[in-house]
């Protein structure tokens, strides 16, 4: 493993970088929050603009219409973007960062040929039936009902935080197919979202934003052919689909969060308390210092993670130490932006010329971060077991 750069990748995010000065400047304003038809206009409309200029899959095969490229490059892709201050992954995030990959991995020539590509050009937008109100974390214990009938699958259930499913084409679809079996009774299924028997509602969530939706399914009818694997294998499947989102998912946000411990700093030194700044108390700075140290490690630990990666095709389960690593860390940084703020962190709005908002906004959000993807106690588990090697408890 070799965690420098070579000349080449250099090249290639100094080509990038002139690219991102270009194309940002053009791009129209950015959609209201709650605009649904316009964000996904604005995001695909983003990723099209990233396929015409050879960057969008980059490291998608090119019979796929991706670069071909490397997972490092991918790695310098996402840094220079998120610090150029390109438009975030949106609407695409499922279909870029899970489905596509697992179809490349599990899927048949036919559902290669047909999604591939039009995921990379931003004409599908997918999103991910996984989670159900009595099956998050335990996902094994799923219960949304899939029963053959001739060549199609009837599904009966109801899945719930779903993102994006009221601009998405697709769902990438766990179901139960076998009810006697647990971890081998169920199914991968691509679902189009316009199947007759799917209804989506909304939820909002705790910073007012919609991204999320709970999916009813009530009779509405799957071809066989739109299987992801054989029947039955779908919890190894959905394996290879998590590992690719605790793996590569989690990059675009180190660098956020890496940009947002310096943006803390900066903000400790307006803090004024009394005759003093915030930045005045070395137990301030102390965390600030520890948490700038943490994040280079886990930037370290997300490239070796990827050279790993390369190697075998398939991020393994380091990438969970990523995730727990990175989620509970985030949240300590927004605690400790609070302390910074003292009682400007009541407000969701700047006050005194601060940037407190986006501080607030986030801790706000951080909530979810150890839940979302597999919560803290289900990675240590995988940790445990597949990393470690202890027994089952």
């Amino acid at each position: 493993m070799d965690l420098r750069y070579t000349e080449a990748e250099q090249q290639f995010r100094k080509e990038l970088r002139e690219w991102l000065a270009e194309a940002l400047p053009t791009l129209p304003p950015k959609p209201a929050p709650d605009d649904w038809p316009a964000r996904r206009a604005y995001d695909t409309g983003w990723q099209r603009m990233l396929h015409d200029a050879g960057y969008a899959g980059i490291n998608w095969p090119k019979e796929y219409g991706g670069r071909g490229a490397t997972l490092t490059e991918q790695l310098i892709y996402l840094e220079e973007t998120t610090l150029a201050g390109a438009p975030y992954i949106g609407v695409n995030f499922v279909g870029l960062l899970h489905c596509g990959p697992t179809i490349m991995a599990e899927g048949t020539d036919e559902q290669k040929r047909e999604h591939l590509p039009r995921i990379l050009r931003g004409e599908e937008v997918w999103c991910q039936g996984f989670s159900e109100p009595g099956a998050g974390s335990d996902l094994a214990s799923l219960s949304c009902r899939a029963v053959r009938d001739g060549d199609e699958y009837v599904i009966t259930g109801q899945k719930i935080w779903t993102s994006f499913a009221q601009v998405a084409d697709y769902c990438e679809l766990l179901v139960r197919t076998d009810p006697g079996s647990k971890h081998r009774g169920i199914t991968w299924l691509i679902c189009p979202m316009d199947t007759p028997g799917i209804e989506i509602r909304e939820i909002r969530t705790i910073v007012g934003s919609s991204e999320f939706s709970e999916v009813f399914f009530d009779g509405a009818r799957v071809p066989v052919a739109n299987r992801v694997g054989e029947e039955n294998d779908g919890w190894r499947v959905a394996m290879v689909t998590f590992s690719f989102e605790r793996g590569t998912g989690f990059i675009s946000d180190l660098v956020e969060t890496n940009r947002m411990i310096s943006e803390l700093a900066a903000l400790a030194r307006k803090v004024t308390r009394r005759s003093a700044t915030a930045w005045d108390d070395v137990a301030i700075r102390r965390e600030i210092g520890h948490l700038q140290a943490e994040m280079d490690a886990l930037w370290a630990m997300t490239k070796r993670n990827l050279a790993q990666a390369e190697r075998h095709g398939i991020p393994g389960p380091a990438s969970s130490v990523v995730k727990v690593y990175y989620s509970e860390l985030f949240q300590r940084l927004t605690d400790l932006a609070m302390r910074v703020l003292d009682r400007a962190s009541l407000s969701r709005d700047d006050l005194g010329g601060l940037p407190s908002g986006v501080f607030v906004e986030e801790r706000l959000r951080s909530t979810s971060f150890t839940i979302a993807a597999g919560t803290s106690q289900i990675q240590r588990n995988i940790i445990a077991e597949r990393i470690l090697g202890l027994p089952k408890g």
